[in-house]
């Protein structure tokens, strides 16, 4: 049984892959502050009574959580085999833009899996903290990708900027125009967004000459908030991080 653990700005994705499937998944907050004893208790508490771990895939895009993860392996999973997706980690996937070290490791891991479920040529869309669109060529290489504001991100900047608005509940709101103020802020959270992400694979595809088909792949703690929202026909894997941890902890060992 493989444990993942994918380390994103607010969330940690935590699942128990076995060839290839997720048995079990969880989402816990993360938190910078937390050592490495704190997440060995964590871990340790949420696979209780699962089967034994019999390897370790991390990757983070927090690096001083990178730090304490590190550390958990090395003092309690000694003798079990472990993968860190880092630069100079063997992926399988050419990374063809300016500076590879810049991108983050959980993009790499999310375009390794849509690779391997849907092929190439593909896009990824992650909705976390950011929303990331990602680039793979029909060749099957990284080529690069869009970073915008997630929509937490963006709401929440303008709660803080704003006198008169406020922080509200994210869910659709009964129409696109909206009759109060808090289901103003609903729509341009949810409809806003969602037109994002279409009108940018748009943008993507006819600067790439990709066809209508390329598979879009959607994932990400907040991609249920836009999957019935968008325009553009995708692939929902919620999951995907840990399918691409499971394919490049296999590569590794």
């Amino acid at each position: 049984m493989l444990l993942a653990v994918a380390v994103e700005n607010t969330r940690t994705l935590v699942g128990l892959v076995f060839e290839g499937t997720v048995k079990r998944h969880w989402w816990v907050g993360t938190d910078a502050r937390r050592t490495a004893d704190e997440w060995a208790v964590l871990l340790q508490g949420l696979l209780a009574g699962e089967s034994p771990v019999s390897g370790i895939a991390v990757c983070s895009a927090v690096p001083h959580v990178l730090h304490e993860l590190r550390d958990v392996v090395a003092r309690y999973y000694q003798d079990v085999p472990s993968v860190v997706v880092e630069p100079g980690v063997k992926t399988g996937l050419p990374v063809l833009v300016d500076n590879p070290r810049e991108v983050g490791t959980d993009r790499i891991a999310n375009a390794l899996a849509a690779v391997h479920l849907y092929g190439a040529p593909c896009l990824v869309v992650d909705v976390g903290t950011a929303i990331t669109i990602d680039v793979v060529s029909p060749a099957g290489a990284f080529v690069g990708g869009v970073i915008a504001p997630g929509i937490e991100t963006a709401t929440d900047a303008l709660g803080n900027a704003a006198a008169q608005l406020r922080r509200v509940e994210l869910v659709r709101p009964r129409s696109v125009v909206a009759k109060n103020t808090v289901e103003a802020l609903q729509s341009g959270a949810i409809h806003g967004f969602a037109a994002l992400v279409d009108g940018l694979v748009t943008r993507i595809r006819a600067e790439q000459s990709l066809a209508a088909g390329t598979a879009v792949v959607l994932t990400g703690a907040l991609a249920p908030l836009l999957a019935e929202q968008l325009a553009t026909p995708v692939r929902n894997e919620p999951l995907l991080t840990l399918h691409g941890l499971f394919r490049a902890f296999a590569r590794n060992n």
